[in-house]
């Protein structure tokens, strides 16, 4: 597609240029003094009458965001009010009592926040006492004031906390909070992000209801003095993401210019919010196509949000400016410092980026907000809305602006009232309230993302609230922070580094940065064949490779002759010795080049993946990540093989212990991770000195010989490492073959029992078998859950790699008090997921391994269909082997007794009161290798994480994607072996301990007993 107005600027550039520029941009001396004193007057103005700050700093002065009392009244205020049933509303009341002391907060200030958490909190508690034990706490309650009382008093504060920071659960209620007052006022209709296409007509239609009924009430006061709207992208398309680019593109900017053509009809401030920095340039380029209309043509109120937080804030900023040039007009830009700061470093880490592309110092933030300040008051085709609430930020902004009138200032309704208050005594500069509309029960949650940003210890907000921070430190020159080399936190390590010094992060790339991507792609499609996977011994009939997604020959395997299995572990038998004597230090070391290689060559490999494997891009690239993360996490625990123990002995005698290899490993994975699985299996048997005769599934053999042979090239002999493709037969005749020392196995339950059953039959020493199977994993879901973020995490763990994981979600148990609006949910984001060809990228569901499994599939869904039971069912392209996303209801959990491998999710209902009897059912179904939980409710948490039946347990995200070292992967009982794959207990499995005592006194006596000297 080409860009009619491309933007192009590093996703994350470093820490150190910017903080060079900073210091060389200082202002100048006179300047500096200048700001520190119009800093000193406001908060000395805001500290004036002390204990009236006003909205969140009074909040964060009575329940410190550092406190268990006030992380329990955010996780009550996030909550409580969404849950509909009055059970769990007392099981989350009490929870959240358990958690502290609020008795000392009941005669605290006379705000009304304070007073209802008061009320609702510390009355409670100051009639139970210090009991801590949460069944108690409920008896007690119900005994002295009754638990629908303690309800009650509990909702309304979290009601009155709500009306304290949303503007109006209503637009019609919000502009008559409005009418009458001096500043101005930007409504946002606030919510989550559409997950569906009702959920995006319905906000299209919040918006144009709430432009229509702010037009009506404006007034005559012209630009940029009128009132305004700011609309969320991501709020008016459902899947506002890099990936869909294309169709974000065709579908998306008509939506936003209708809305936009109805504020220009009423001459009103029209602002496009600002998103994630992976959304940033598919959010540039909606605004470019927008703005290119000739329909808004001389219109002065169209707005873009930037957010200083991110390194690429000045680009946008000369980016929007050159919009306006091009299409003659003057826009409005609002400058914030910027929402979601963990979020982008936890997705920056997640991601394997470079960088962040966001800044790890507050003062670098601050600096760049100036910067970017004094950019905006040089750009006349821009409208400057300066959105704070520091007070050395507006004195930075008074100083610069000079004589300078027009310009704005902004702050968030409930927040910065005495800093604005303060300001008005120094200042004539307008101010405009950001006022959040719409109901308290879904707002809540934005509340408190707002009230945590704002009440970090390191933000302003916080320190300004507390009385003992002294005035110097809230106005302190940022420059100072940075000075000297501290650019970056000292405790924060680069994405790269978050696993040091066990090991290297793998390299990842962001979707959303359209540079990397082109080059990933690039490196995708200069990937060529033939490709060709051969046994290491004798080789039967050669046969196509055939892929997934069109039935097209992908490349050849000749398959392994049974007759050449023996000679095949002789040869690893003989290498064996050799092998296992290398050191330890060298093993890893090939190990370490493997990963090494496997990133500079992921072309070949993701072409692979999607090809022969049917996998999307976003799949393919966080397998080999995996892959290489599993190489480097082995070569770290590496150490272990080549470790000697002393172990305690009566004196006179010396006991030492030693790990070294069994002997020759067969691995045997399978298809659904034919390069994680295939390598780890085979990197973890290689780096404990054993050798490998490896045979992977039938229908990725091609990944598999390309794997070995990399391995190959790092360092490992040929006759350690040893290829075996071709069907069960070669796998059985591996298993029976009396040199094996020990199999790993993933796969299907039945054959790993088979495989086992091999082993013990067997003559000849006893070898271990590693396994890892999947199982019916289940997740919980409560009414305290926020469903938006429900329906992402079953979406995910369901449908992603079209339910081909061992680990996805086959069984979901929902409370019935929200299940119809779950599954409504879940229903319309299902539909919102583009099944088709992994190749292309805006595709979510590729196809499923074979006919064979599509054939189950479809049967399985076609009983469902017959019974009454299909809630949905997705449409399946033709061609290929794919299969929709399905949903189908149970009556019951155990209806579920066995795996259903694909895109299939099973929906149950549950009873609130039960929560412990559906753990029980879930677990009487025998195996799960993983098990999800949503709720808010500690006391929940803590019983599931002691006591579900899983071997990985996720609570409050997706039950998928595992990380080595950090979520080792791996079941029990009927789901595996253990120990977990990418855990620190993986490598003991592979290997033999040999213990040595030796009598130390055998030629006459213990020398070292008898030289001891008295004391």
């Amino acid at each position: 597609m080409t860009e009619p107005f491309p933007f192009a600027a590093p996703y994350a550039p470093p820490d150190e240029d910017f903080a060079a520029r900073f210091l060389a941009e200082r202002p100048s001396p006179a300047d500096q003094r200048a700001i520190t004193g119009k800093a000193r007057a406001l908060v000395q103005g805001m500290r004036a009458e002390r204990g009236a700050l006003g909205g969140v700093e009074d909040f964060l002065h009575e329940f410190s965001l550092s406190s268990r009392e006030g992380l329990a009244v955010m996780a009550l205020a996030e909550s409580l009010l969404r849950v509909p049933d009055d059970a769990t509303a007392d099981a989350l009341i009490v929870d959240k009592l358990a958690a502290g002391d609020f008795s000392h907060h009941a005669a605290a200030s006379d705000v009304m926040l304070v007073q209802a958490c008061a009320f609702a909190l510390g009355l409670s508690a100051r009639l139970v006492g210090q009991e801590a034990e949460p069944r108690g706490l409920v008896a007690d309650l119900a005994r002295r004031i009754g638990l629908p009382a303690l309800r009650t008093a509990a909702r309304q504060a979290m009601r009155l906390m709500g009306a304290h920071f949303v503007f109006g659960e209503t637009i019609d209620d919000a502009l008559a909070r409005a009418k009458g007052k001096r500043e101005r006022f930007s409504f946002d209709m606030l919510g989550e992000g559409a997950r569906s296409a009702a959920d995006a007509q319905r906000y299209f239609e919040a918006y144009a209801t709430a432009i229509r009924a702010i037009a009506a009430s404006a007034g005559a006061a012209p630009l940029p003095g009128r009132p305004g709207i700011s609309v969320k992208l991501s709020a008016l398309h459902p899947r506002y993401e890099a990936i869909s680019r294309a169709r974000v593109l065709a579908e998306l900017p008509p939506r936003v210019l209708e809305l936009a053509r109805l504020a220009r009809a009423q001459d009103l401030a029209f602002t496009i919010d600002a998103e994630e920095a992976d959304r940033l340039e598919l959010s540039l380029d909606v605004i470019a196509r927008v703005v290119a209309d000739p329909s808004l043509a001389g219109w002065e109120g169209f707005g873009v949000a930037v957010q200083a937080y991110q390194k690429r804030a000045r680009d946008v900023i000369d980016y929007v400016d050159a919009l306006a040039q091009a299409h003659d007009r003057r826009f409005m830009l609002r400058l914030v410092k910027g929402a979601y700061w963990d979020s982008e470093i936890k997705r920056a880490q997640e991601r394997g980026l470079a960088d962040y592309p966001v800044f790890t110092r507050k003062a670098m933030t601050d600096l760049n907000y100036d910067a970017c300040a004094a950019q905006l008051l040089a750009a006349p085709r821009l409208y400057p809305q300066f959105a704070t609430h520091n007070a050395r930020s507006v004195a930075e902004i008074l100083v610069r602006a000079g004589d300078r009138e027009d310009y704005e200032f902004q702050r968030l309704h409930g927040m910065g009232e005495a800093l604005y208050d303060s300001l008005a005594a120094i200042s004539a500069a307008p101010v405009r309230v950001y006022a959040p509309v719409g109901p308290h029960r879904d707002l809540l949650a934005y509340l408190v993302r707002r009230l945590i940003e704002n009440g970090a210890n390191s933000s302003f907000v916080a320190r300004a609230a507390d009385p003992e921070t002294p005035e110097a430190a809230l106005i302190a020159d940022p420059h100072l922070a940075i000075s000297g080399g501290r650019a970056r936190h000292p405790r924060l390590p680069s994405p790269s580094e978050i696993y040091q010094p066990q090991r290297a992060n793998s390299k990842g790339v962001e979707f959303g940065d359209r540079q990397a991507l082109a080059a990933l792609r690039g490196s995708i499609a200069a990937a060529r064949g033939p490709f060709m996977a051969r046994p290491a011994g004798g080789a039967t009939k050669v046969r196509a490779v055939t892929s997934p997604v069109d039935g097209a020959a992908v490349g050849e395997v000749a398959e392994t002759e049974e007759a050449a299995i023996r000679d095949m572990m002789a040869a690893a038998a003989r290498a064996f010795p050799s092998w296992n004597r290398t050191g330890v230090e060298a093993r890893a070391g090939i190990l370490k080049r493997a990963a090494d290689l496997l990133e500079a060559r992921r072309g070949v490999f993701l072409a692979l993946l999607q090809i022969e494997a049917g996998k999307t891009l976003d799949d393919a690239l966080a397998e080999l990540r995996e892959a290489a993360d599993m190489c480097r996490y082995y070569a770290g625990q590496a150490r272990l093989a080549g470790a000697e123990i002393r172990l305690p002995g009566p004196t006179g005698e010396d006991n030492r212990l030693r790990y070294e290899g069994r002997g020759v490993f067969v691995c045997i994975s399978p298809w659904n991770f034919p390069l994680a699985i295939f390598l780890g299996q085979v990197a973890a048997a290689l780096v404990t000195g054993n050798a490998v005769v490896a045979k992977p599934a039938e229908q990725t053999p091609l990944i598999a010989a390309q794997a070995v042979a990399l391995l190959h090239e790092a360092g490992v002999p040929r006759a350690a490492l040893q290829l075996a493709p071709g069907a069960g037969n070669i796998g059985a005749a591996l298993v029976a073959d009396p040199r094996t020392a020990g199999v790993v196995f993933t796969g299907a339950v039945e054959v790993a029992q088979h495989i086992n059953r091999a082993l013990a039959a067997r003559d000849g020493a006893l070898a271990p078998l590693i396994a890892e199977t999947g199982g019916v994993n289940a997740m919980i879901v409560d009414s305290t859950a926020l469903i938006e973020q429900v329906v992402d995490d079953v979406l995910a763990s369901a449908f992603r790699s079209a339910g081909q994981r061992c680990s996805a979600l086959r069984l979901l148990c929902v409370q019935e008090d929200i299940a119809a609006v779950v599954i409504e949910r879940l229903i319309g984001a299902a539909k919102e997921l583009r099944i088709g060809d992994p190749r292309d990228l805006g595709v979510h569901v590729g196809p499923v391994i074979d006919a064979d499994a599509k054939e189950k599939l479809d049967r399985h869904v076609a009983e469902a269909r017959a019974a009454g039971r299909l809630l949905y069912c997705g449409e399946a392209p033709q061609g290929g082997c794919f299969v929709a996303p399905a949903i189908i209801r149970l009556a019951r959990v155990g209806d579920l007794r066995q795996e259903i491998f694909g895109p299939v999710l099973h929906v149950a209902t549950w009873r609130a009161g039960r929560f412990d009897a559906l753990i029980e059912e879930i677990e009487a179904g025998g195996y799960g290798l993983t098990f999800g939980l949503e709720t808010r409710i500690e006391t929940r948490m803590q019983a599931v994480a002691r006591s579900a039946p899983a071997g990985n347990i996720y609570i409050n995200r997706n039950m998928i994607g595992a990380v080595v070292g950090s979520q080792p992967f791996g079941g029990f009982g009927l789901s595996g072996t253990g120990p977990k794959a990418g855990g620190p207990d993986y490598l003991r499995r592979f290997l033999r301990e040999i213990t040595v005592t030796t009598n130390t006194a055998s030629s006459g006596g213990d020398a070292g007993l008898l030289s001891l000297e008295d004391d």
